[in-house]
């Protein structure tokens, strides 16, 4: 068993360059996916004050419209 471990160890076709490119091919992938995660955080944060900031105005419309005059 151990040599048909091996044996399937060694008919792997990487080199270990083309391991080292698509290592590193990867890490870029993972940077790129990182930076639109905190982009898109940032954007939501960003929309989430809005709409806070929106419905605050619109409650305070409501409260000013329900004052006696």
């Amino acid at each position: 068993m151990a040599k048909a471990l091996i044996g399937y160890m060694n008919s792997d076709l990487r080199t270990p360059a083309r391991l080292t490119a698509e290592n590193a091919r990867l890490r870029a992938r993972v940077g790129e996916l990182e930076a639109l995660v905190l982009r898109l955080s940032e954007e939501n944060d960003q929309l989430a004050a809005a709409q806070a900031a929106t419905l605050l105005d619109l409650e305070t419309a409501t409260m000013q419209e329900m004052q006696p005059a």
